[in-house]
């Protein structure tokens, strides 16, 4: 971030460092011993108004050392959290990450719910080169609840030591097991054991949210309890990730992306945004859903009228349609709604529309909806840790790393585990805590995780539907990046918040 951190910035400095909770020697192999790693915090007080309350607050930025069995310091994980001044014990704590896996906590630390934000192009344009203004931000949750920005192993400025396995953290239950024992640590440092807590991420981060309750509250007698799962970009059931030949499942909860998306380009008339995705709901779950598990043996009759239909709610033309046997991959999608006007739209947000090499092929050549952000944003939170929280590092911040090639997907017992979904985790939870709710967050424009596909996995049976909260947003998979969608979801997750 080039632009001044602002005036209230100028508070002194609480440079502290803390002695390691666990001292160990870190080694490498066939290495001597190195020094022993002492964790480093720092703080300031500042002050904000955040939903029209004047708040002062203690923003601490700060390592927790995870340990293995043998003492070794293992992982270093940074937490950023921002504490009400005086503390109130009676007042939330939320613990938010992203996803990824491999995203830092950047995007909903300097995007919607921090203190402070980054402020780029609110009607899906590209953010431009800097400097970037990094602003007061009057919708961040500090009104309502204490707020802890959580980096996982190998995300943000988090990072493993030298010598250490990354199969023990890189993982479904590795992952969930590290970031349950810095929300535990985190909780009795800071005196917070009965104070209401949330739990909650984006992408990635709604999977991580389903395997942390399961460590904070599963089957053990030293529960965490927690009082809501907040959900933003949900992505539980995988199986509607994957368009491999034969899993119908995947083009059934995109179409009504596709919908939602050539309502925004003008490619489909309808009266709204949410009149045409209800269409396309029922039509994909019922002929669409049936002519595709039919498969050679669909009648000709019957493949013309659903193909008549297919083109009505995406755009495209039947012909496209015939050729692509009714079933059109999103990157297939992203590439030919508009090939008309030489554009193509994004996979993170569809209001976004880039300028390929050429107008052939059948996949775009990257997605514009993420070139449009990433730059701003990696800015601001460089600029806000370093020089307004005063954290040393000289250790690059991992936006998006590139842990999903190492990542165990297993979810352990028997079998292949080819069908990933981690939604019973959350009605599992939900079962045995009878006050546990779920607050679920959906732009309308976001193809990787689609809004359908997240209804899907949360109505399945053993979740109980009525504690479940459904928003929807006029933007993408970072619909705080809209302006009034940013407000929309605090005004939202307030009212959650409160009716607990």
């Amino acid at each position: 971030m080039k632009t001044r951190i602002l005036a209230a910035l100028t508070a002194s400095l609480l440079a502290t460092t803390l002695p390691a909770p666990l001292i160990a020697e870190a080694h490498s192999e066939g290495a001597s011993p190195s020094a022993t790693i002492t964790p480093q915090t720092r703080s300031r007080e500042l002050a904000g108004t955040f939903g029209g309350v004047r708040v002062p607050y203690t923003a601490t930025i700060a390592e927790t050392i995870l340990t293995g069995d043998d003492g070794k310091q293992e992982a270093v994980i940074v937490t950023t959290s921002y504490v009400k001044s005086p503390r109130d014990t009676s007042r939330p704590v939320f613990f938010i990450y992203n996803g990824g896996p491999g995203s830092g906590s950047v995007w909903l630390q300097m995007g919607a719910f921090g203190p402070k934000r980054v402020a780029i192009p609110s009607d899906a344009r590209d953010d431009g080169a800097p400097p970037y203004p990094l602003l007061d931000n009057p919708d961040s949750l500090l009104d309502v609840a204490d707020l802890v920005f959580i980096d996982p192993p190998g995300t943000g400025f988090s990072y493993l030591t030298k010598g250490t396995d990354p199969g023990k953290y890189y993982g479904l239950r590795q992952d969930a097991r590290a970031v349950a024992e810095v929300i535990r640590r985190w909780i009795n440092d800071n005196g917070r054991w009965n104070s209401p807590k949330y739990l909650g991420g984006e992408s990635y981060g709604t999977s991580r949210t389903a395997m942390v309750v399961d460590e904070l509250e599963g089957g053990t007698y030293n529960d965490v309890g927690l009082n809501g799962l907040i959900l933003i970009s949900t992505i539980l059931d995988f199986a509607g990730r994957e368009p491999t030949p034969g899993n119908e499942m995947a083009y059934i909860v995109t179409l009504p992306n596709m919908a939602a998306a050539a309502w925004y380009h003008g490619k489909v008339e309808a009266p709204s945004v949410e009149t045409i995705a209800e269409e396309a709901r029922r039509f994909a779950i019922g002929p669409f859903a049936t002519a595709l598990l039919k498969g050679q043996d669909l009648p000709a009759d019957e493949r013309a009228s659903v193909r008549r239909e297919l083109s009505r709610l995406t755009g495209l033309s039947e012909q496209y349609l015939e050729q692509a046997n009714l079933r059109v991959t999103s990157q297939r999608f992203y590439k030919e709604l508009l090939r008309d006007r030489g554009l193509t739209i994004g996979r993170l947000d569809a209001r976004y529309t880039g300028v390929d090499y050429d107008n052939a092929g059948e996949t775009p050549d990257s997605d514009p909806s993420f070139y449009g952000i990433d730059a701003g944003y990696t800015a601001a939170i460089n600029e806000w840790a370093r020089e307004g929280l005063g954290f040393e590092t000289d250790r690059e911040y991992q936006s998006i790393g590139s842990l999903g090639a190492s990542w165990d997907w297993s979810l352990g017992g028997r079998g292949r585990n080819a069908y990933l979904n981690v939604a019973p985790f959350i009605g599992q939870a939900m079962r045995q805590n009878s006050q546990l709710r779920v607050f679920n967050a959906q732009g309308w424009y976001d193809f990787a995780t689609p809004f359908f596909g997240a209804e899907y996995s949360l109505n399945r049976f053993g979740i109980p539907q009525d504690r479940i909260t459904y928003e929807y947003y006029d933007a993408g998979h970072m619909m705080y990046i809209r302006d009034e969608d940013r407000a929309k979801l605090s005004r939202d997750l307030r009212a959650f918040i409160r009716a607990r």
